[in-house]
């Protein structure tokens, strides 16, 4: 990417935060609290609003893969300390009990006046299951229904989009611009035909899998997932399958998910079900997942083989070390029966 990458962007707005602020950026229109800056409090008005321009620059950012990733109205809030309303991301925008909603910082940043910020801005120095929606004939339209999007839908397209800018940065810091190309060309050409933007979103990340599938080694594949998931926010864990499929269920990647003991400590699965990215070829898009994994889990520690199988209920994930020929099913996996 050109200019400030999105990990710098987001290391910063991080360097702003506080635990005890009390201000907070939210949405003005949905109440959605914008990624990067979800979950975060701000000491002062002044503060908030350097994060509220670098939150933009970000989603400018991701505009660049996703042109039709949601404009927000992002507005500084203030919020009591122990309201509790700033510590979860898509909090419930109708609760603005104890709040104090700041008129004249409501506003969108233009394009031209993200590009020109820069990290030292003065102002804050201090199977056949395969994937019908991206293949359909034809532009398509939202229906009446997909025009009102819920919170966990909300939820989805920004994980959506997150993980695949990671991807695509990991995948030009690697020099892989073959695969970059690919996947954008991919992009556009669902753009023309898929008109709901959630189907959209999914779509790009199944391309991603499968171009990573087709045009990547397995050990390239493990490489670019490693860098992706190293430049998202950290997100550490006792137990990083757990919190991985939590997180992956609280957005609505998955619907639901039951974990399997395993006797030898060296493998883990996970019975999923309503999985929303569609197989492709016989293939199971695994991308997502994996970037979950990585990004909670320590690189000597990180599974090496994801084997998918279709059962009753859903999929059967299957995580364990690489064999000896190296990683298998980082990007996507043949499914089993």
């Amino acid at each position: 990417m050109i200019g400030t990458t999105l990990l710098e962007i987001s290391d910063h707005i991080e360097s702003l935060a506080s635990e005890t602020g009390e201000y907070s950026l939210v949405c003005a229109r949905y109440g959605d609290r914008p990624v990067p800056a979800a979950g975060l409090r701000f000491e002062s008005r002044a503060v908030a609003r350097a994060a509220a321009r670098a939150t933009e620059q970000y989603r400018d950012a991701l505009r660049r893969y996703d042109p039709r990733l949601p404009y927000y109205d992002v507005i500084v809030r203030q919020e009591f300390a122990d309201d509790g309303s700033a510590t979860e991301p898509g909090g419930d925008a109708g609760n603005r009990d104890n709040t104090h909603d700041v008129p004249h910082d409501v506003r969108r940043f233009s394009a031209a006046e993200a590009s020109e910020w820069s990290l030292s801005d003065p102002a804050v120095e201090a199977d056949g299951r395969a994937g019908g929606r991206c293949d359909r004939d034809g532009p398509s339209e939202p229906s009446d229904g997909d025009t009102v999007r819920d919170d966990r839908g909300r939820d989805r397209v920004e994980f959506c989009h997150e993980a695949a800018a990671a991807v695509f940065e990991a995948l030009s810091a690697g020099g892989h611009g073959d695969a970059e190309s690919a996947v954008m060309d991919a992009y556009f050409e669902f753009a023309e035909r898929v008109g709901d933007p959630d189907d959209l979103c999914l779509c790009l990340l199944e391309a991603m899998a499968d171009v990573l599938h087709r045009r990547l080694s397995p050990a390239e594949q493990a490489s670019v997932l490693s860098a992706a998931a190293a430049g998202l926010p950290p997100a550490s864990a006792d137990d990083p399958v757990g919190a991985a499929f939590d997180r992956l269920a609280g957005v609505g990647v998955v619907d639901g998910y039951a974990r399997e003991s395993d006797a030898t400590g060296k493998s883990a699965t996970v019975l999923v079900s309503e999985y929303a990215f569609s197989p492709r070829n016989g293939r199971f898009p695994t991308l997502p997942l994996v970037v979950e994994l990585y990004r909670r889990t320590e690189p000597g520690r990180r599974p090496g083989a994801v084997r998918i199988a279709a059962v009753d209920e859903g999929w059967e994930v299957t995580l364990s070390a690489g064999s000896d020929d190296g990683p298998v099913g980082l990007a996507s996996a043949a499914i089993r029966s």
